[in-house]
């Protein structure tokens, strides 16, 4: 099954990423703006479908991809979106934590930075708000990509159910 057309809708440049990123940047925007942002930039394509769930009547919008029709609800997403981890608090469960694990599970992250960086005369840029969690994602998930483009990986990366043995049939 090719999942190109779904995989694309994510990451074009007005994909659900970067629709997500932009209203949960904006101050003013609602649950229903998002919403109608994400239908109106992707309404046309096949795999953006109306919802269709059974289970959750307030679902606002379908994809179709490998795992068959799968429904969205947005309520909370700019919310939960805007809810990264304070680089201040990193530092302290870093540097103050008697905890081997919470020590070894924040390791990774740059935290605070120890020193100012210097101006050098520049401009400064204007910040776009702050870390949401999709930017961090993204970021992490360029870096795994970038990792694995640099190998040679050798495994299964989907295994898509067939059990009746007939081309481009999925369960």
């Amino acid at each position: 099954m090719d999942l190109a057309a779904a995989i694309i809708m994510f990451e074009k440049p007005m994909g659900i990423w970067a629709i997500l990123e932009e209203e949960s940047l904006f101050p003013k925007a609602t649950d229903k703006s998002f919403e109608e942002k994400l239908k109106a930039s992707l309404g046309k394509l096949p795999v953006f479908l109306k919802p269709q769930s059974k289970t959750d009547k307030n679902a606002h919008f379908a994809i179709s991809h490998y795992a068959g029709i799968v429904s969205y609800n947005v309520t909370n997403w700019l919310e939960k979106n805007k809810d990264p981890v304070n680089d201040s608090v990193v530092e302290v469960f870093k540097s103050t934590s008697k905890c081997v694990l919470l020590t070894h599970l924040w390791r990774d992250h740059p935290g605070q930075p120890t020193t100012t960086p210097k101006d050098d005369g520049k401009k400064k840029k204007k910040g776009g708000g702050g870390k949401t969690v999709s930017s961090v994602y993204l970021v992490s998930l360029g870096e795994l990509m970038t990792t694995l483009h640099a190998c040679e990986p050798h495994f299964v990366r989907c295994l898509v159910p067939n059990t009746h043995k007939k081309p481009g049939d999925v369960e």
